[in-house]
Order: C-alpha cells, then structure tokens, then sequence
C-alpha cells in the first residue's frame, strides 16, 4: 500500500514538474545574458551524454535519459526517472490496454581516475507498477542492475584555469558492463506483450560507445553512439541487443555564480528481436524517435536538472507496446 501510495504521489509531482519545466524553459530563452557578463567564456565541453539500458523498465537508464548531464563531466548525485507507457493486455491485437508506470531512483556518478579517463556508475532502485482492465494492479519493486562504463577523451582538453575562445572538440570512446543485479521474474511476462516489465534482464551486458561534441564560448553540440551486446540470462530468456544515437544542442546563461542551461535535442533507440530458449519471440523487436527538451541551473558546485523525453515516432513490439512520456529530475554535487 505505501509504494502505491508513493507512485501516485511522484506522479502528481511528475505533472507539477512539467509546468515548471516549460515554464522555466521559456524564461531562460527569453533571457540571453550576453556573452560579455560570462566569467567562464568558454564552457567545459563535458555536457556529455551515455546511453544505454533496455525499453521500459529493466535498464538501468530509461532509454536515451543516459549516463550523465551536467556542466560539469565529473559529479555524483541522485537521479528520479518516470516513465508512462501503454501496453496490450493480451497477445490479441484487439487486446485492451494498459498503464504500465515505470519508476528508477538512481545514486550515480562520474568519476575521473586520470586527466583523460572517467568511470561512470548507476546504482538504481526500481519500482514499477502497472493497472489492468479489471481496476487490479500489479507493483514490483527492488534493486535494479547496477551499470559501470568507462570514458576516454582522445582529444587533449583545455586546462580549467585556461580561457579559451576557440572551438574545442572532444572525442570519447569507451566500454562497459551491466551485471544482473535486477530480479528477472520470467512469470512477469505470462499473459503480457511487454517483456520489460522487470526489475532487471538477469544477464550480463556489454556495451561500446562513441561521443563526439565541441563548444564555442557558452554553445556546445554532442552527440553520441552506442551499442549494447545482451546476453542469454539463467531463464534461457535473451533480450536483444540494442542500439542508440542522439544529438543535443545547449546554450548556457550566467548571472555571477549561476548558470542557467537550455538543452534541446533528438534520440533514437533500436532494439533487436528478443529470443527465449535460443527461439525468437515474435513482435519483440522495435524503434522508437525522440525529441528532448531540458533545463540545468547551476551554482556553485551544484546542479539541479530537469529532462522530459516525448515520442515523435515509435513502434516498439508490432505496435503493442507505447512510449507516453519520459521525465527526469536529477541533482549532482560537481566534483
């Protein structure tokens, strides 16, 4: 009772966060403070972004939300993740539809170990519950898999004491791991069409990832590429793997120790068919394309950041399974 409780409370916070959100976006791009008031002329290229985890429910990231957002590359904090999606309750095309509410608290990090080299960790707590046609509900919740992916820049970078005006590009490249630390309840897919309604996918991940990004004075562009490879898990159950790609355009706004960063940009997520004892299970297999929109005030050395994901074209698992929303609300002590 106290987790539905719960659920029903972040979802009033999730609406009320959305009106703030747009809100907060409009003030800032009406609201250019002009270059020559920046006491950081040019900005840390490390608005970056890692992404990977599985649709739904059982990766640890929620889609394209990634690894890290912040102006600073290396921080620890808390991340809130909301997800709303819509599923047939039934094999049928005719079948009804359901809510399937997806939620993620993740203590996360980036956390350089040389000049050159960053390690990034998600340790999630997943609670997820979905309402059938009936008026029942179904809530699991518990820890989720814990992910570990390491960066390398390629590109020397601008020392922070030096102020550049020039354009600086970086360069990353890196590798990871995502280790079965979710449940995996293979009873959770009898009956439903959505086979990510799991705490975890109860395998060993392995994912390869590109990022490429450049900034001049406070504009920034990154963009992304990665891949997951996945893994048979114990229930001889296998999800397949998993590509992602995104670009994101940014802007910062500083009024003395404050900073204020609209973010826009696009992700697109395309998962390969899923297989059960080595078969392939029918209508596993999807894409979805996103628009993204978010806002990231800074001072000092804290950032609190809003995301919020929409649909602009899907199709995930024939049609049977629809994204709704996406929304995120993070805040990083910058290290």
């Amino acid at each position: 009772m106290k987790i539905i409780l719960m659920m029903r409370v972040l979802q009033s916070i999730k609406l009320f966060v959305v009106v703030i959100f747009l809100a907060s976006t409009t003030y800032s791009f009406a609201n250019d403070i002009p270059f020559k008031n920046n006491p950081k002329p040019c900005l840390n290229y490390k608005l970056g972004y890692y992404d990977f985890c599985d649709t739904c429910g059982c990766g640890s990231s929620g889609g394209s939300m990634g690894f890290g957002t912040g102006l600073n590359n290396n921080f620890f904090g808390l991340r809130y993740i909301s997800q709303e999606y819509r599923s047939r309750d039934g094999i049928f095309a005719d079948s009804p539809w359901i809510t399937e509410n997806f939620n993620t608290i993740q203590a996360w990090g980036n956390i350089p170990v040389s000049k050159r080299a960053t390690i990034n960790v998600i340790l999630p707590y997943q609670f997820h519950n979905r309402q059938f046609v009936d008026n029942t509900e179904q809530t699991i919740n518990g820890l989720g898999d814990i992910s570990i992916l390491g960066m390398y820049n390629l590109l020397k970078k601008t020392p922070d004491s030096i102020i550049s005006i020039k354009p600086e590009h970086y360069i990353q490249l890196g590798g990871g791991v995502k280790m079965p630390t979710g449940k995996y309840d293979s009873s959770n897919n009898t009956g439903s069409v959505n086979p990510s309604f799991q705490l975890g996918n109860g395998s060993w991940d392995y994912i390869l990832a590109i990022n490429y990004g450049f900034n001049y004075r406070n504009w920034g562009v990154s963009t992304l590429i990665n891949y997951t490879i996945k893994t048979e898990n114990p229930k001889k159950y296998h999800f397949g793997n998993q590509f992602n790609y995104g670009v994101n355009i940014f802007k910062s706004y500083y009024i003395s120790d404050f900073s204020l960063t609209p973010i826009v940009g696009i992700a697109g997520e395309v998962y390969e068919t899923n297989k059960e004892f080595n078969l392939e299970v029918a209508n596993t297999k999807g894409d979805i394309f996103l628009g993204k929109v978010s806002l990231e005030a800074s001072y000092n050395k804290y950032s609190l950041g809003i995301l919020g994901m929409l649909p602009i074209s899907q199709n995930l698992n024939s049609g049977r399974v629809e994204l709704k929303n996406r929304i995120s609300v993070y805040l990083n002590v910058n290290l």
